[in-house]
């Protein structure tokens, strides 16, 4: 199946009442985690590419063209989007890069100045066919290179205001999330009074939340089992995202809880075979751990679990 367009995809998406759920790739193994997963639910998805990601890999290009032929062969309708570019040249190069989506993220950017260099991006990449995600409002947390050390939330009537002057097709809102977690024993709460009058000024705009991962305490204490010491952090629950899902987000990134159960699966698998040294056994047994989670994503987070038509 060729890879889909994001107008599609998000349309796809509205027309189910769902969200699309976006997730972060390392690694070929990541990659094939995600796809396989998407597969199995039959869900469309969107596979992301950091600037992190990038410098790990080296060769970009090379990566690209086998993440691409990768997404050429899923069954299931996939888009190729690049997260959090935190400059316009870097968002202007990934559209040069093929991507069918980039995020632009300005958020620590004064007001003014994040929708100037929001509506360039748009006017770059609309022109070339290219879909544009950006961000008003700042959730704690680091995201690649950029970091926030509080929570700046989405004021709708600007929110209403940057989408007309910017012509971003969608817009990463602050309304309770956080990216990589908030130390605590608690789920944060989630504003869904903001959310909804988000929605309500924009009715059908495909809006996104960033830090859709949970934390929950079952995989924090799955690392932590076996040697790790991952302290007690919390985003929002997945009830809460699933709740915001049916009020009209259309995208969740949700990468954290992928991390915690691949690093568990680790763990768990060193500490109970310490005598095997094969990097297919322990890859294998981690990739597995890292499909099962975005499984669960797809069929009870963001509930776009059957909602794409495969090819067989």
């Amino acid at each position: 199946m060729p890879i889909c367009e994001a107008k599609t995809l998000f349309a796809l998406a509205g027309a189910n009442n769902c969200a699309l759920a976006a997730f972060n790739i390392s690694s070929l193994d990541s990659l094939q985690a995600v796809l396989w997963a998407a597969e199995a639910e039959r869900s469309p998805v969107i596979v992301q590419v950091l600037g992190a990601t990038e410098r790990y890999v080296r060769d970009v290009e090379t990566y690209l063209a086998a993440v691409r032929l990768y997404l050429e062969n899923c069954r299931v309708p996939v888009l190729l989007q690049h997260d959090h570019c935190a400059s316009v040249e870097e968002a202007k190069r990934a559209v040069d890069r093929g991507f069918g989506a980039v995020m632009f993220d300005g958020s620590a950017l004064p007001w003014e100045e994040n929708r100037r260099q929001t509506a360039e991006v748009a006017e770059y990449a609309h022109a070339r066919g290219v879909w544009v995600e950006a961000e008003l409002g700042s959730i704690p947390g680091m995201e690649d290179t950029v970091f926030s050390g509080h929570a700046e939330y989405t004021d709708p009537e600007k929110a209403d205001r940057f989408i007309a002057e910017t012509g971003c097709d969608s817009l990463a809102v602050s309304v309770g999330t956080a990216h990589g977690g908030v130390a605590g024993e608690e789920h944060l709460p989630f504003q869904f009074d903001r959310l909804e009058r988000l929605c309500l000024r924009r009715p059908g705009y495909p809006f996104v939340l960033h830090g859709g991962a949970s934390m929950p305490h079952s995989l924090l204490a799955y690392v932590n089992l076996y040697g790790g010491a991952v302290p007690s952090a919390h985003i929002c629950s997945e009830a809460d995202i699933a709740r915001a899902c049916r009020m009209g987000i259309r995208k969740v990134n949700m990468d954290v809880d992928n991390w915690l159960a691949y690093t568990g699966a680790l763990r768990q698998f060193f500490s109970e075979q310490p005598e095997c040294f094969f990097p297919t056994e322990y890859l294998e047994y981690s990739r597995n751990a890292w499909e099962q989670e975005v499984r669960h994503k797809l069929r009870t987070v963001v509930c776009s679990s059957g909602t794409a038509p495969t090819e067989t």
